[in-house]
């Protein structure tokens, strides 16, 4: 039980002092990890910027991830996705959805910059924790698409199933905790408050000072 994100984010950066001198660029999933990642870029001496990816969500479970989108368009559909959705017509009407938000998103979060560079450099991409795993493959493969020098998955917690599956789109996985009995990532938070896009615009901004 992590006392809330900014303990597991400490944590972390203690896991990955190894990169700490090399400026590697520490990425968050927006909207939980970006607090985190501003505290292990700053322990790492690194830069800290958003990747951009949306889970798809189930129809009539906005909260189970069928898969996940980045910003390109590019799709990971989970093996259950068709099972559970069974038409083809709301995976499309999902995916024009969600990349409208992130449209938006980028819009807002980083105005008056483009997103840092990932090409040869060290890149860890921070989560506050893994269910499906969805939006990580999504987030690490659109990023090996841009040729870091290395890439990280930094996640506090995670179930087995789930990291055996994401691990394979990295090239190092830390992960501070791997529970057998896993029902939700906020479960193993004592504190877990929702972070708001507003949180999220004054770090960056912070970040860009």
């Amino acid at each position: 039980m992590f006392r809330d994100r900014n303990e597991a984010a400490v944590l972390l950066a203690k896991k990955l002092n190894p990169y700490h001198g090399q400026r590697p660029l520490v990425l968050a999933i927006p909207r939980g990890a970006v607090p985190m990642a501003k505290i292990i870029a700053d322990m790492l001496d690194g830069d800290m910027d958003i990747v951009l990816v949306r889970k798809l969500r189930a129809p009539d479970n906005p909260e189970f991830a069928i898969g996940a989108i980045d910003e390109t368009g590019w799709t990971y559909l989970a093996e259950y996705a068709h099972q559970v959705v069974g038409d083809s017509t709301y995976i499309e009407q999902e995916k024009a959805t969600q990349l409208e938000v992130m449209r938006e998103r980028r819009n807002s979060y980083t105005p008056i910059r483009p997103p840092f560079d990932p090409k040869g450099r060290i890149v860890i991409v921070v989560d506050d924790g893994l269910a499906t795993g969805s939006t990580m493959i999504a987030a690490l493969h659109a990023l090996r698409a841009k040729h870091p020098q290395k890439l990280i998955c930094a996640v506090p917690v995670a179930p087995p199933e789930t990291l055996a599956k994401v691990t394979p789109y990295a090239d190092e996985m830390v992960c501070l905790q791997a529970p057998e009995l896993f029902y939700s990532v906020g479960q193993f938070y004592q504190s877990f408050p929702q972070v708001s896009d507003e949180e999220v615009i004054a770090l960056l901004r912070k970040n860009d000072e």
